[in-house]
């Protein structure tokens, strides 16, 4: 229930990519224990194997926070008590490794947990889209198509609406105006640079794995797979068709800036999943999926760039428009003092409220996934960074 959290996007298959990582962690662990003991000196394989584990943990527990705040309630009780469960388990394991004189190490209990989080996980992904599967291939390329179309179409918008306010406005507010739309700019480049990113390492999933067979039939043979990478391109097409609407009212100076902050969090959930979807059948050694894992770092960073200029901007319009006390007295202030606690808690309660709101409405997504937006990776996705929660002020 924490709001930074609520904030977050997690899902089943992004969970499920990190449990895969965290199994292939403990294995490294286990080998580099056996060398260690074998020869203490080669420390340092070990040190690196148990910081990873740690991490990766950590990485766990949040993706399961963040999914559950999606799921049904008893699906995500379970989750929750396995995911508590696989901590304490971790904490053990990692202080057994550190008596002296320890020769063997067992990892059966983490390991249980781990396939308890992935069974729970497998239950919560939503059902496939309704396609049919010789149209998969086609659809794919029209979707990332028209994504690219929705990024070019909402950059020359940015530029549109940077243009009008230079003419029209002054001061602080062309100044907060300027940032805000420079840093959208950005953000919709490099999302242009990760799309193309994400087609060079599709292609080449594409060919290392078809055989003998064509594109199109390889895409129908792994629809799970091509599904999530049709779901993500129109997720992130609408990201950014959203976004820019918010920009262009808050330059108008008729939207929030707390809409745009959301919405930038919404387009990076959604590049997000489209890493996710794209690399999951990638090689782990592949130049391009290290180009795509680059520029998915880039996102993040133009992400958080636009949040930042949002909450800057925002600060600054509210001193302009800050009452001047100097010439009230004393009565006045004191009545203004009341209205403002009256109002505090007004704005409490309606919060409380609207957070209660969110997370039914979530549920209810989660529920509809399946028809409207689903798309299932199985155990192979891989893991996208964890979004950062949209900043308060």
């Amino acid at each position: 229930e924490e709001p930074p959290l609520i904030s977050c996007a997690g899902s089943a298959d992004h969970l499920l990519s990190k449990v895969k990582y965290v199994s292939s962690c403990l294995e490294r662990l286990e080998e580099s224990w056996r060398c260690y003991l074998a020869c203490p000196e080669a420390i340092s394989g070990l040190l690196h194997s148990v910081t990873l584990l740690a991490h990766l943990t950590g990485d766990t527990m949040a993706y399961v926070s963040t999914t559950c705040l999606r799921a049904p309630p008893e699906p995500a009780d379970l989750l929750t008590e396995a995911c508590k469960q696989f901590g304490k388990e971790t904490l053990l394991y990692l202080a057994f490794l550190e008596e002296e004189g320890t020769r063997e190490n067992d990892s059966t209990a983490m390991r249980s947990c781990l396939t308890k989080i992935a069974t729970i996980a497998e239950e919560l992904l939503p059902r496939g889209l309704d396609i049919k599967q010789e149209e998969l291939g086609d659809l794919v390329d029209k979707e990332m198509a028209a994504t690219s179309a929705a990024i070019e179409t909402a950059t020359a918008r940015i530029e549109e609406m940077l243009s009008k306010s230079r003419a029209g406005d002054t001061g602080v507010k062309l100044e907060v105006n300027e940032r805000i739309l420079g840093s959208c700019t950005s953000l919709m480049q490099a999302i242009q640079v990760l799309i193309v990113a994400s087609k060079d390492l599709q292609r080449e999933i594409v060919e290392s794995g078809r055989g003998t067979a064509s594109p199109k039939e390889f895409y129908a043979k792994n629809s799970r797979w091509t599904e999530g990478l049709i779901s993500a391109a129109k997720a992130v097409g609408w990201g950014a068709t959203v976004m820019v609407d918010a920009a262009d009212l808050v330059v108008q100076g008729r939207g929030k800036f707390e809409e745009l902050m959301v919405c930038s969090h919404e387009i990076a959930a959604s590049t997000a999943q489209l890493v996710a979807a794209s690399k999951v059948k990638a090689d782990k050694d592949s130049p391009n999926l290290a180009q795509l894992q680059q520029a998915s770092r880039g996102v993040n960073q133009a992400t958080a760039t636009v949040v930042a200029s949002t909450i800057s901007g925002k600060s600054q319009i509210e001193e302009t428009d800050n009452m001047d006390f100097s010439s009230m007295t004393l009565t006045q202030i004191k009545r203004q003092e009341m209205d403002s606690q009256v109002r505090v808690l007004e704005l409490e309660n309606d919060l409380q409220k609207e957070r209660q709101k969110l997370g039914e409405l979530r549920k209810k997504h989660y529920e509809l996934a399946g028809v409207a937006e689903g798309w299932e990776e199985g155990t192979e996705a891989s893991p996208p960074a964890l979004h950062e929660p949209v900043a308060g002020k």
